[in-house]
């Protein structure tokens, strides 16, 4: 038993002389890593990839990759005229179409000859006239009647404006051309003083050349004549008379803004009116005098509501304003042609 002992106390001894020595080889061991890797960092560093974020950045301008040369400019040099882009307004390049060279605003010889056929109609109904009452002596009943005539051409002006203004369409029979041509005028005011004088007026002289050719070959009667001769030549003009009531002062002639000033022609102020929200007064286009009596009695308003209730047809100046009825300025519904 003694013998025994002495044995295992000395084979616990060596397993903790064994247990110790790996401890201290695993330190070493541990120890020599952390060296390393240490060694490894220092001689071989990490680099970190950084990314940075900003509201607005700054482009630097490259390099000139040639001298910059500064050349002389002649005396009459001029720079060009930059173009500035806008979201709320339109940009005119030099490329915009002018409407003075609009094929649609021109006249051609169809339309001087009706316009030449409409003068010598209303013409040979005053020169008829004229010589009636040089005859008969009795110059006050002719010019009493044109005065008439006169003064009835802007009452039929406005009547015959208010009605294409609030009704048909382009494919009217008869009417339809004049239609569309009137509507659109809300959209394009301007171009009206645009177009040539046989172009506005030829569709009015056409309709006075038959309406007032036959009057003139079976009538005689001097006060008639003085009437139809007035009245027809007021009309055929009165389109005249409208594209002056859209022209600036300083363009007009002096004559011209006299008459309109008078109160003789339909003023610009008074037609301006027209033009504006809710579209519906002032239709009248040759003196305009019959505008106000029309708008104060509500004349238009009760023709409308009686074409209303018997045809069940509305006006459009029943309905709210729409783009037919806004206005455009002349850059912006021109397009850019080459």
């Amino acid at each position: 038993m003694s013998s025994i002992l002495p044995q295992n106390h000395a084979i616990t001894s060596s397993q903790r002389v064994l247990s110790r020595t790996c401890d201290k080889i695993g330190t070493i061991q541990r120890r020599s890593s952390q060296q390393f890797r240490s060694n490894i960092s220092r001689q071989f560093p990490l680099f970190a990839r950084v990314y940075c974020v900003s509201s607005s950045s700054t482009t630097k301008t490259p390099p000139l990759t040639e001298p910059l040369l500064l050349q002389p400019q002649p005396a009459n040099y001029e720079p060009p005229t930059p173009i500035i882009k806008s979201e709320t307004s339109t940009t005119v390049t030099s490329n915009t179409r002018s409407v003075l060279n609009d094929p649609s605003l021109q006249s051609t010889w169809a339309h001087r000859a009706w316009m030449a056929s409409g003068c010598t109609t209303v013409l040979i109904s005053l020169a008829k006239s004229a010589t009636g009452a040089i005859d008969s002596h009795t110059w006050v009943a002719p010019i009493v009647a044109g005065c008439i005539g006169y003064v009835l051409s802007d009452l039929a002006s406005g009547i015959y404006h208010w009605g294409i203004d609030n009704y048909g369409s382009a494919k009217t029979p008869v009417f339809g051309s004049q239609i569309d041509a009137f509507q659109g005028h809300h959209k394009w005011p301007w171009t009206i003083t645009r177009r040539e004088f046989a172009n506005n007026l030829h569709a009015l002289a056409r309709a006075v050349t038959f309406t007032v050719l036959p009057i003139d070959l079976l009538c005689n009667d001097s006060v008639v004549l003085g009437f139809v001769g007035v009245f027809s030549g007021c009309i055929m003009f009165s389109q005249q008379f409208h594209s002056w009531a859209h022209g600036t002062k300083s363009k007009l002639p002096p004559l011209v803004v006299a008459l309109q000033d008078a109160g003789i022609l339909v003023s610009r102020s008074q037609h301006a009116a027209h033009h504006r929200s809710p579209y519906n007064n002032n239709y009248c286009i040759v003196s305009g005098a019959w505008n106000e009596y029309l708008d104060r009695s509500k004349v238009f308003e009760l023709l409308e509501m009686i074409f209303f209730f018997k045809f069940g047809v509305r006006p459009r100046s029943w309905s709210e304003p729409n783009s037919e009825w806004t206005e455009e300025t002349e850059t912006q519904s021109l397009p850019a042609s080459n």
